[in-house]
């Protein structure tokens, strides 16, 4: 998937749907944020607070990687989180959407047989 040549609408197309599930994220994160700044009543529940955005900081950053060569993959994890679908890379090429659908699919047949073996482990 390294390979892959974006043409430059799929390019726009994939540009707008980072931005959407960038800011879905950011929104909860800034609502969680002031929830638990609200909450503050000592100091410690403010380092609390420092150490929540520091990790959120960084996974962000490592989660929202907008390189070419890893998008699909991005764009993989972020459909599995909620924070993006499928229809919003609508106009994408099969040459994109076809390993991403297939990345979805076995990712989906692992976590059912992942529950299931853990289902029959607690039985």
């Amino acid at each position: 998937m390294r390979d892959l040549q974006w043409s430059k609408g799929e390019k726009q197309i994939a540009q707008r749907a980072f931005r959407q599930a960038l800011a879905r994220e950011a929104d909860e994160i800034v609502q969680r944020v002031r929830r638990q700044a609200a909450a503050i009543t000592e100091l410690e529940d403010a380092w609390r607070l420092e150490d929540y955005l520091r990790e959120v900081r960084k996974e962000l950053a490592q989660k929202y990687d907008y390189r070419y060569s890893v998008l699909l993959y991005v764009f993989a994890n972020l459909i599995e989180e909620g924070w993006l679908s499928l229809d919003e890379l609508a106009g994408l090429g099969e040459d994109k959407l076809t390993p991403l659908t297939q990345m979805l699919a076995i990712r989906q047949r692992l976590a059912r047989e992942n529950n299931a073996e853990g289902e029959a482990g607690r039985l």
